[in-house]
Formats: C-alpha cells, structure tokens, sequence
C-alpha cells in the first residue's frame, strides 16, 4: 500500500511541467532595415525644411533691400524738375529732320551732385560696372557694404566698399497725356486739333522706372528683384 502510494507521488513529480525558458526576443534584420529607412526619410524631410526656410528667409531679405533701394530712387527725384531748368527740352531745326535738344545729362554733368532734372536719369545705373560704382540712396550717396557687427567696410588702401552684387537702372519715359499706356518719342509734338491744345515738345508726362537687380556670389547673372514705377504728370 505505502509502494503504490509513493509509486503514484514519483510520477506525478515526474510528470510535473517544467517551467520554461524564456528567449529573449532581438530586431530582424528586416525590423532593422526599416527602422533606418524611417529614419532617413524623417531626416531628409528635415534637411529640405531647413533648406526652404533658408530660401525663403534669403528671399524676404533681398526683396526688403530691393524695395528699399527703389524707393530710394523715388525719394531722390521728388525735388526734381523733369526737363533741365536752364535748357529746358526742345526741338532745333523743323520737320522731320528735327533733333531733341536737352534729354539725358547735359555736358559736365558726371556725378549725382550734377543730375538736376528727371530726364538726366534716363540709361543711368547704379552698381559695379555702372554710371557710379554702388547703389544711392535718397541724398545721392553711394550705398556702403555694412559687415556683420555694423561697420562699413573698406577695401586694403582704407576705401569704402559700396554694397556688392546689387543694381538700380533708371529709364525714362515720355507718354501720351492722355493715355499712360502709350509712350512718345522725344521729341513728340502734339499738334492742336478742334477737341485738343497744342503740346510742346516738354509738356508731356514722364514715367520712371527703376529696376533693382541682384546676383549673389553662386549667381550666373542678376536677376531683377524690384520694378517701382511712377508718373511725373507736367
């Protein structure tokens, strides 16, 4: 009775499940791969924003100092005529053999400080390679290049700088007193009809156009930031 007893209890121990190990579970190598690729896109996208908003930022920059640089144009010709105040605009001689007398820079006059008439601004520009080396502002002073601490800059003999890589182009033209769309030659006479009065040659209005020009350092060629257009009306 007692060996039957303990044959049972020997089985039941033996038949006791052992407790089991447990694996320890790793990455695949496919689990692996996939990580990296989600990674490598989140870092990519990263680097593009970063590289968009470094355009943009570039771009709201440059076109804040091109209109800037045009509206110092405009401030610039506010107080002056548009014809020269000594030989006005006229024609010598009659017919269709007549020439324009008194458009763009009189003799003599080479620097801003000589420019007294809007019409002296026709074909000018303002940068390296111009009518004057840098870009002016509105007292006709050559714009200098500031650094990054606020100091204008100057070259090895102690010469300003004037800001690099930026363009003004002035153009002048002449318009029909009635239609802003139609542009006069120089020397346009408007003959006097039964509904219309006779104009002379410096009656007309002028349109002013100022086309600020940019090229950066990785830059082909200079691209027009800013076109600021005005009218002078006689």
């Amino acid at each position: 009775m007692l060996s039957s007893e303990s044959d049972m209890a020997n089985r039941r121990v033996r038949r006791s499940p052992r407790p089991r190990q447990q694996r320890r579970r790793a990455f695949t190598l496919l689990e692996t791969m996939l990580a990296l690729v989600i990674i490598g896109v989140g870092v990519l996208a990263f680097v593009d924003a970063q590289s968009a908003f470094v355009r943009s930022n570039n771009w709201s920059s440059q076109a804040a100092t091109g209109m800037l640089l045009a509206n110092e144009i405009r401030e610039l010709t506010r107080t002056l005529p548009r014809h020269d105040p000594v030989t006005g605009l006229s024609l010598q001689g009659t017919g269709t053999g007549a020439t324009v007398v008194g458009w763009g820079r009189e003799s003599g006059e080479v620097t801003l400080d000589d420019i007294d008439d809007l019409d002296d601004l026709d074909g000018m520009s303002f940068g390296s390679g111009g009518t004057l080396d840098g870009p002016v502002n509105a007292a006709g002073e050559q714009v200098p290049e500031i650094n990054a601490d606020g100091v204008p800059v100057v070259d090895g003999d102690g010469n300003p700088v004037f800001l690099q890589g930026w363009w003004q182009l002035v153009t002048v033209e002449k318009l029909d007193p009635y239609n802003f769309g139609l542009v006069r030659t120089r020397g346009y006479e408007q003959a006097a009809t039964s509904s219309l009065p006779y104009l002379a040659v410096d009656r007309f209005p002028l349109r002013i156009t100022v086309s600020v020009r940019y090229q950066g350092m990785s830059d082909s060629q200079a691209e027009e930031v800013t076109k600021m257009t005005w009218i002078v009306l006689p």
